[in-house]
Protein backbone atom coordinates (compact mmCIF):
# COMPACT_ATOMS: atom_id res chain seq x y z
CA UNK A 1 0.00 0.00 0.00
CA UNK A 2 1.15 3.43 -0.70
CA UNK A 3 0.31 6.52 1.74
CA UNK A 4 1.81 9.88 1.55
CA UNK A 5 4.23 8.72 -1.15
CA UNK A 6 5.28 5.70 1.34
CA UNK A 7 5.05 2.27 0.00
CA UNK A 8 4.78 -0.40 3.86
CA UNK A 9 7.94 -2.82 3.69
CA UNK A 10 8.40 -6.13 5.74
CA UNK A 11 11.90 -7.15 6.71
CA UNK A 12 12.52 -10.58 7.42
CA UNK A 13 15.54 -11.33 9.64
CA UNK A 14 15.31 -10.07 13.10
CA UNK A 15 18.96 -10.26 13.61
CA UNK A 16 21.82 -7.34 13.39
CA UNK A 17 21.27 -6.57 9.70
CA UNK A 18 17.57 -6.81 9.69
CA UNK A 19 17.54 -4.53 13.01
CA UNK A 20 20.08 -1.84 11.54
CA UNK A 21 17.82 -1.98 8.40
CA UNK A 22 14.36 -1.37 9.86
CA UNK A 23 16.18 1.61 12.06
CA UNK A 24 17.01 3.08 8.89
CA UNK A 25 14.30 2.79 6.45
CA UNK A 26 12.14 4.71 9.65
CA UNK A 27 15.08 7.22 9.75
CA UNK A 28 16.10 7.99 6.34
CA UNK A 29 13.88 6.23 3.74
CA UNK A 30 12.17 8.78 1.48
CA UNK A 31 9.60 6.53 -0.11
CA UNK A 32 9.46 3.09 2.18
CA UNK A 33 7.59 2.63 5.81
CA UNK A 34 7.88 -0.19 8.13
CA UNK A 35 4.53 -2.43 8.10
CA UNK A 36 6.25 -5.94 9.97
CA UNK A 37 9.69 -7.36 11.49
CA UNK A 38 10.00 -10.99 11.35
CA UNK A 39 12.14 -13.32 13.01
CA UNK A 40 12.10 -16.84 14.28
CA UNK A 41 13.36 -16.60 18.17
CA UNK A 42 10.38 -15.01 19.92
CA UNK A 43 13.31 -13.54 22.13
CA UNK A 44 15.43 -11.73 19.61
CA UNK A 45 16.52 -8.23 20.73
CA UNK A 46 15.12 -7.34 16.86
CA UNK A 47 11.63 -8.09 17.38
CA UNK A 48 11.65 -6.51 20.91
CA UNK A 49 12.87 -2.90 19.39
CA UNK A 50 10.34 -3.39 16.21
CA UNK A 51 7.61 -3.69 18.87
CA UNK A 52 8.99 -0.69 21.13
CA UNK A 53 9.05 1.11 17.73
CA UNK A 54 5.17 0.64 16.76
CA UNK A 55 6.32 -2.19 14.21
CA UNK A 56 4.01 -5.55 14.18
CA UNK A 57 6.42 -8.28 14.40
CA UNK A 58 6.06 -12.07 14.04
CA UNK A 59 8.14 -14.79 15.19
CA UNK A 60 6.99 -17.76 12.86
CA UNK A 61 8.57 -16.83 10.22
CA UNK A 62 7.73 -16.09 6.43
CA UNK A 63 4.80 -17.92 7.08
CA UNK A 64 3.50 -15.74 9.71
CA UNK A 65 4.12 -12.66 7.99
CA UNK A 66 2.04 -13.60 4.91
CA UNK A 67 -0.72 -15.29 7.75
CA UNK A 68 -0.51 -11.04 9.22
CA UNK A 69 -2.57 -8.35 7.75
CA UNK A 70 -0.32 -6.26 7.30
CA UNK A 71 1.10 -8.13 4.67
CA UNK A 72 -1.48 -6.90 2.21
CA UNK A 73 0.35 -3.55 1.70
CA UNK A 74 3.55 -4.88 1.68
CA UNK A 75 5.13 -4.31 -1.85
CA UNK A 76 9.15 -4.99 -0.86
CA UNK A 77 10.29 -7.67 1.28
CA UNK A 78 14.09 -7.14 2.50
CA UNK A 79 15.62 -10.37 3.19
CA UNK A 80 18.18 -10.85 6.08
CA UNK A 81 18.49 -14.56 7.14
CA UNK A 82 20.47 -16.90 5.39
CA UNK A 83 21.19 -17.91 1.65
CA UNK A 84 19.54 -21.48 2.31
CA UNK A 85 16.32 -19.94 3.20
CA UNK A 86 16.17 -17.44 0.89
CA UNK A 87 14.80 -19.89 -1.80
CA UNK A 88 11.81 -20.96 0.38
CA UNK A 89 11.34 -16.87 0.85
CA UNK A 90 11.58 -15.78 -2.46
CA UNK A 91 8.93 -18.39 -3.60
CA UNK A 92 6.57 -17.33 -1.24
CA UNK A 93 7.00 -13.57 -2.06
CA UNK A 94 6.98 -13.81 -5.78
CA UNK A 95 3.20 -15.50 -5.03
CA UNK A 96 2.08 -12.75 -3.64
CA UNK A 97 3.84 -10.03 -5.98
CA UNK A 98 5.94 -9.05 -3.63
CA UNK A 99 9.49 -7.29 -4.56
CA UNK A 100 12.46 -8.87 -2.92
CA UNK A 101 15.61 -7.20 -1.78
CA UNK A 102 17.82 -10.35 -1.00
CA UNK A 103 20.79 -9.41 1.67
CA UNK A 104 21.66 -13.14 1.68
CA UNK A 105 24.04 -15.02 -0.51
CA UNK A 106 22.13 -16.71 -2.56
CA UNK A 107 21.90 -14.73 -5.26
CA UNK A 108 18.67 -16.17 -7.30
CA UNK A 109 18.07 -12.79 -8.50
CA UNK A 110 20.37 -10.12 -10.47
CA UNK A 111 23.08 -8.47 -8.42
CA UNK A 112 22.90 -5.01 -7.75
CA UNK A 113 25.26 -2.55 -6.75
CA UNK A 114 23.82 0.99 -6.46
CA UNK A 115 25.79 3.56 -7.76
CA UNK A 116 26.76 0.85 -10.69
CA UNK A 117 23.81 -0.58 -12.08
CA UNK A 118 20.68 -0.20 -9.84
CA UNK A 119 19.24 1.81 -12.82
CA UNK A 120 19.03 -1.19 -15.31
CA UNK A 121 16.96 -3.43 -12.50
CA UNK A 122 14.68 -0.90 -11.12
CA UNK A 123 12.14 -3.12 -12.77
CA UNK A 124 13.33 -7.07 -11.07
CA UNK A 125 11.57 -8.74 -8.58
CA UNK A 126 14.41 -10.45 -6.84
CA UNK A 127 17.55 -8.41 -6.38
CA UNK A 128 20.48 -9.47 -4.63
CA UNK A 129 22.88 -7.14 -3.16
CA UNK A 130 25.91 -9.20 -3.50
CA UNK A 131 27.55 -9.13 -0.09
CA UNK A 132 29.52 -6.37 2.39
CA UNK A 133 32.53 -7.20 0.50
CA UNK A 134 31.17 -7.04 -2.38
CA UNK A 135 29.09 -3.77 -2.42
CA UNK A 136 31.95 -2.02 -0.70
CA UNK A 137 34.88 -2.89 -3.68
CA UNK A 138 33.02 -3.86 -6.77
CA UNK A 139 32.26 -0.10 -7.26
CA UNK A 140 36.08 0.26 -7.64
CA UNK A 141 36.66 -2.69 -10.09
CA UNK A 142 33.70 -1.21 -12.14
CA UNK A 143 35.66 2.40 -11.78
CA UNK A 144 39.22 0.80 -12.99
CA UNK A 145 37.03 -1.73 -15.73
CA UNK A 146 35.56 1.41 -17.33
CA UNK A 147 38.94 3.00 -18.56
CA UNK A 148 41.03 0.11 -18.85
CA UNK A 149 40.56 -4.17 -19.27
CA UNK A 150 40.95 -5.67 -16.00
CA UNK A 151 42.58 -9.22 -16.57
CA UNK A 152 42.18 -10.24 -12.55
CA UNK A 153 39.92 -8.43 -9.52
CA UNK A 154 40.82 -9.35 -6.22
CA UNK A 155 39.31 -8.37 -3.05
CA UNK A 156 40.41 -8.58 0.86
CA UNK A 157 37.76 -7.66 3.16
CA UNK A 158 38.94 -7.47 6.63
CA UNK A 159 36.23 -7.43 9.03
CA UNK A 160 36.00 -7.43 12.78
CA UNK A 161 35.34 -10.64 14.35
CA UNK A 162 32.74 -9.15 17.04
CA UNK A 163 30.66 -7.49 13.42
CA UNK A 164 30.27 -11.17 12.17
CA UNK A 165 27.18 -13.16 13.66
CA UNK A 166 26.30 -16.87 12.67
CA UNK A 167 24.50 -15.45 9.43
CA UNK A 168 27.57 -14.25 8.56
CA UNK A 169 29.57 -17.20 9.66
CA UNK A 170 27.26 -19.50 8.23
CA UNK A 171 27.96 -18.18 4.70
CA UNK A 172 31.24 -17.53 4.49
CA UNK A 173 31.92 -20.43 1.47
CA UNK A 174 28.74 -18.50 -0.34
CA UNK A 175 30.47 -14.47 0.24
CA UNK A 176 33.50 -15.96 -1.61
CA UNK A 177 31.58 -17.69 -4.42
CA UNK A 178 28.66 -14.92 -4.96
CA UNK A 179 31.49 -12.06 -4.65
CA UNK A 180 34.20 -13.45 -6.97
CA UNK A 181 31.18 -13.95 -9.30
CA UNK A 182 29.84 -10.54 -8.75
CA UNK A 183 33.41 -9.37 -9.59
CA UNK A 184 33.32 -10.51 -13.01
CA UNK A 185 29.83 -10.12 -13.76
CA UNK A 186 29.58 -6.75 -12.67
CA UNK A 187 32.45 -5.62 -11.90
CA UNK A 188 33.59 -6.11 -15.20
CA UNK A 189 37.03 -7.98 -13.99
CA UNK A 190 37.93 -11.24 -16.72
CA UNK A 191 38.62 -13.51 -13.69
CA UNK A 192 37.55 -12.70 -9.75
CA UNK A 193 38.81 -13.74 -6.63
CA UNK A 194 37.08 -12.56 -2.73
CA UNK A 195 39.03 -13.44 0.78
CA UNK A 196 37.09 -12.84 3.57
CA UNK A 197 38.94 -12.12 6.56
CA UNK A 198 37.76 -12.02 10.35
CA UNK A 199 39.53 -9.66 12.85
CA UNK A 200 39.93 -11.01 16.50
CA UNK A 201 41.52 -7.50 17.53
CA UNK A 202 40.23 -5.63 20.79
CA UNK A 203 38.90 -2.86 20.30
CA UNK A 204 36.92 -3.97 17.25
CA UNK A 205 38.92 -2.41 13.97
CA UNK A 206 36.32 -0.76 11.47
CA UNK A 207 35.77 -2.79 7.88
CA UNK A 208 39.18 -2.37 5.49
CA UNK A 209 39.13 -3.49 2.16
CA UNK A 210 41.79 -3.98 -0.51
CA UNK A 211 41.44 -3.78 -4.05
CA UNK A 212 43.96 -5.03 -6.41
CA UNK A 213 43.31 -4.74 -10.29
CA UNK A 214 45.43 -5.86 -12.93
CA UNK A 215 45.46 -3.81 -16.07
CA UNK A 216 47.41 -3.50 -19.26
CA UNK A 217 50.67 -2.25 -18.92
CA UNK A 218 49.99 0.81 -20.81
CA UNK A 219 46.97 1.82 -19.00
CA UNK A 220 46.27 5.67 -18.30
CA UNK A 221 47.02 6.05 -14.84
CA UNK A 222 45.38 9.67 -14.63
CA UNK A 223 42.25 7.92 -16.00
CA UNK A 224 42.41 4.95 -13.54
CA UNK A 225 42.69 7.80 -10.58
CA UNK A 226 40.06 9.92 -11.40
CA UNK A 227 37.42 7.23 -11.86
CA UNK A 228 38.08 5.48 -8.45
CA UNK A 229 37.97 9.02 -7.12
CA UNK A 230 34.79 10.11 -8.74
CA UNK A 231 32.99 6.32 -7.80
CA UNK A 232 33.69 6.69 -3.87
CA UNK A 233 32.35 9.92 -3.99
CA UNK A 234 29.42 7.90 -5.59
CA UNK A 235 29.31 5.47 -2.70
CA UNK A 236 29.83 7.41 -0.15
CA UNK A 237 26.46 9.22 -0.99
CA UNK A 238 24.72 6.76 0.50
CA UNK A 239 27.27 5.11 2.65
CA UNK A 240 29.04 8.51 4.33
CA UNK A 241 31.32 6.13 5.86
CA UNK A 242 32.84 4.86 2.77
CA UNK A 243 36.98 6.36 2.18
CA UNK A 244 39.60 6.02 0.76
CA UNK A 245 42.56 5.36 2.79
CA UNK A 246 45.52 5.99 1.08
CA UNK A 247 46.61 7.68 -2.35
CA UNK A 248 45.41 4.56 -5.17
CA UNK A 249 48.93 2.83 -5.72
CA UNK A 250 50.17 1.37 -9.35
CA UNK A 251 53.16 -0.84 -9.85
CA UNK A 252 54.39 -2.52 -12.90
CA UNK A 253 54.31 -6.64 -12.35
CA UNK A 254 54.92 -9.59 -14.66
CA UNK A 255 51.50 -11.71 -14.94
CA UNK A 256 51.54 -15.32 -13.90
CA UNK A 257 51.08 -18.20 -16.61
CA UNK A 258 47.68 -18.33 -15.90
CA UNK A 259 46.63 -15.21 -16.57
CA UNK A 260 47.41 -15.67 -20.06
CA UNK A 261 45.35 -17.81 -20.96
CA UNK A 262 42.69 -15.25 -20.48
CA UNK A 263 44.15 -13.29 -23.07
CA UNK A 264 46.43 -10.75 -20.53
CA UNK A 265 49.50 -9.96 -21.81
CA UNK A 266 52.96 -11.39 -20.16
CA UNK A 267 53.13 -7.56 -18.01
CA UNK A 268 50.90 -5.26 -16.57
CA UNK A 269 50.14 -2.84 -14.17
CA UNK A 270 48.55 -3.55 -11.07
CA UNK A 271 46.49 -1.01 -9.35
CA UNK A 272 46.27 -1.21 -5.30
CA UNK A 273 43.11 0.48 -3.75
CA UNK A 274 42.92 0.79 0.30
CA UNK A 275 38.96 1.15 1.62
CA UNK A 276 37.73 1.75 5.05
CA UNK A 277 34.33 1.67 5.89
CA UNK A 278 32.73 3.17 9.05
CA UNK A 279 29.17 2.80 10.03
CA UNK A 280 26.45 4.98 10.57
CA UNK A 281 26.04 3.38 14.40
CA UNK A 282 21.90 3.92 13.72
CA UNK A 283 21.91 0.50 15.66
CA UNK A 284 25.18 -1.63 15.20
CA UNK A 285 28.99 -0.23 16.12
CA UNK A 286 30.58 2.10 14.33
CA UNK A 287 33.20 -0.74 13.46
CA UNK A 288 30.19 -2.71 11.96
CA UNK A 289 30.89 -0.94 8.67
CA UNK A 290 30.08 -4.47 6.70
CA UNK A 291 26.56 -4.49 7.82
CA UNK A 292 26.00 -0.88 7.68
CA UNK A 293 27.35 -0.97 3.88
CA UNK A 294 24.78 -3.40 3.00
CA UNK A 295 22.41 -1.85 4.84
CA UNK A 296 22.47 1.07 3.51
CA UNK A 297 22.88 -0.47 -0.09
CA UNK A 298 19.32 -2.15 0.36
CA UNK A 299 17.51 0.93 1.66
CA UNK A 300 19.20 3.32 -1.48
CA UNK A 301 17.73 0.07 -3.79
CA UNK A 302 14.32 0.12 -2.50
CA UNK A 303 13.74 3.72 -2.50
CA UNK A 304 15.03 3.91 -6.06
CA UNK A 305 12.36 1.20 -7.26
CA UNK A 306 9.71 2.94 -5.44
CA UNK A 307 10.43 6.22 -6.42
CA UNK A 308 10.31 5.05 -10.16
CA UNK A 309 6.84 3.27 -9.71
CA UNK A 310 5.54 6.92 -8.35
CA UNK A 311 6.50 8.39 -11.23
CA UNK A 312 4.78 6.08 -13.41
Amino acid sequence: MVSDNKFSVAIIGSGNIGTDLMIKVMRNARHLKMAAMVGIDPASDGLARAQRLGVATTADGIEGLVAMPEFRDVRIAFDATSASAHAHHAEILAQHGVTVIDLTPAALGPFVVPCVNLEANLDSTNVNMVTCGGQATIPIVRAVSDVASVHYGEIVASISSRSAGPGTRANIDEFTETTSRAIEIIGGATVGKAIIVLNPAEPPLLMRDTVYCLVDADADTVRIDEAIHAQVAHVSAYVPGYRLKQAVQFDRVDLPARFLKTGAPATGLKVSVFLEVEGAAHYLPAYAGNLDIMTSAALRTADEMMAKRLAM
